[in-house]
């Protein structure tokens, strides 16, 4: 006989409480005013979810998953106290693969309990069975093939989210190349990988031969899609390459939700997984470009020859910048990844303060993919207390350029890079940028004459109109700070 299961009614209730809190979060980030309240409603909906599991039906092995739960608030609290904002974008890309593994290894071990069960029946035996096995011992034959499929799908992504997060961790770190690398055969390896993936996946939904060694070799096969597409992916793509991670991993959490019957798991898993998906979309939008060329190519592949670059670099000191800034009437700042290095977001906005209190207009303009996170800039601009209503979205700002005083470029290449428009053989051509080349001084902060992050040479540093204002950014504003009247 098999026990009967506990009832679902409170943990039930509770799910729908944390589900309700995870919507209300996720519709609150999408406001810098709101964020902070939304995240608080995150906060209490999963303490709920927690709650909820631990003292729902099938709970045991307490002390066990009192030291998982302190193992991994120590190590929460760690993390937030050590990780630079910097960091935040290979820090999320760990994250997500973590939750990839999980789904494998949630995976594996459905398939273990299944023999179990399944072994059981075929003996006729009286065993009873507690926590998932229980669970299990309820389905219908029909259940279980839904299951095996619901296991073997969540292995294949879970297994892609994995190896995929860690490349894109690798080169977000530094640690690998953020140049594409694909092996010989390159889409077609992807492809023949995909066909067997969904060979493995028919042989484990219809039981021929050693279930659990075809969801091992699934693993291995989607372990190595996830990394040929991620290593295949260049440098200034890798923004659209995390927001996808994010949805995968996702679709991966729902998937381990339809393993365990556990509905908050599903509902979470999917509104991350759309929301991911959502952002991804949104973001190849305003790069034009397609979601499917990014995923299977992405920027920095072989194009022709790139236009020939006519000028020189001028530089100019911090006197020179001052001067023009006292002078303007209108001042925009286009903050990027080098703003984030030189931790130099709480000097931006001393800077600000001071040339409005100058009576002179200020504002920001930020662009989809500035930085190496969706909404990298936002955050560490709010962070500085920038006021919201100064930063403003690409869209709502590009026409202003050309009756702008003067702009100031702290950190960033790609999305003010003109080759975009004027050169068809550029890796980014056709990307929508910020137009600051048609403001009337332009002056960039930057470490060196390098090309940043993606290698893409930039014909904006060149013009007439710009000074290169060479130097750490931090260093470079707060040398400002003192000049302005």
């Amino acid at each position: 006989m098999v026990e009967a299961l506990p009832a679902y009614g409170f943990t039930s209730a509770v799910y729908v409480v944390a589900a309700v809190l995870f919507i209300l979060s996720l519709g609150g980030l999408s406001g810098q005013e709101s964020a902070k309240r939304a995240i608080w409603y995150g906060i209490v909906g999963m303490a709920l979810a927690v709650l909820a599991t631990l003292f729902g039906p099938g709970w045991g092995n307490w002390w066990l998953s009192i030291l998982m739960i302190a193992l991994g608030g120590v190590g929460g609290y760690v993390l937030a106290t050590r990780v630079q904002m910097t960091e935040m974008p290979q820090l999320v890309a760990a994250m997500h693969s973590l939750v990839g593994l999980a789904a494998v290894f949630i995976g594996l071990n459905a398939q273990i309990e299944l023999g179990r069960v399944l072994r059981a029946r075929l003996n006729e035996a009286t065993d009873v069975f507690t926590g998932f096995a229980a669970v299990l011992a309820h389905k219908s034959p029909a259940e279980i093939a839904m299951l095996k499929v619901e296991v073997a799908l969540g292995i294949f992504i879970g297994a892609v989210t994995f190896t995929g997060s860690v490349v894109a961790y690798g080169k977000l770190a530094g640690k690998i190349d953020g140049k594409p690398k694909k092996l010989p055969g390159g889409h077609m390896l992807n492809l023949g990988a995909a066909i067997l993936s969904l060979l493995l996946l028919i042989l484990c939904v219809a039981g021929w031969g050693p279930t659990m060694l075809w969801l091992i070799l699934l693993t291995l096969v989607a372990g190595f899609i996830g990394w040929h597409l991620i290593m295949g992916i260049g440098g200034a793509d890798m923004p659209v390459v995390v927001s996808m991670l994010n949805s995968y991993s996702g679709w991966a959490a729902a998937m381990i939700g339809f393993t365990l019957s556990n509905d908050l798991l599903i509902v979470v898993g999917a509104l991350v997984g759309s929301s991911g998906a959502i952002l991804s979309y949104i973001m190849c939008k305003a790069m034009n470009r397609s979601f499917i060329s990014v995923i299977l190519g992405g920027f920095g592949g072989e194009t022709g020859p790139a236009m020939e670059i006519e000028g020189e670099q001028v530089a100019i000191d911090a006197e020179g910048v001052a001067a023009a800034l006292n002078e303007a009437d209108s001042v925009i700042i286009v903050p990027g990844y080098g703003m984030a290095v030189a931790q130099a977001q709480q000097s931006v906005s001393e800077l600000t303060r001071k040339l409005r209190a100058a009576g002179k207009e200020v504002r920001f303009a930020i662009h989809p993919v500035a930085g190496r996170l969706p909404g990298h800039m936002n955050v560490l601009l709010a962070e500085a207390k920038v006021p919201y209503d100064i930063v403003l979205e690409m869209d709502e700002i590009n026409e202003d350029f050309p009756s702008t005083d003067v702009v100031i470029v702290i950190g960033s290449n790609d999305i003010v890079n003109p080759a975009a428009q004027d050169d068809p053989n550029s890796p980014i051509a056709g990307m929508p940028v910020l137009e600051v080349w048609k403001a009337k001084h332009v002056f960039v902060s930057k470490r060196g004459q390098g090309t940043g992050y993606s290698g893409i040479e930039n014909p904006l540093f060149y013009k007439e109109n710009t000074r290169m204002f060479y130097g750490d950014a931090k260093k470079s504003i707060d040398a400002l700070l003192p000049l302005i009247d």
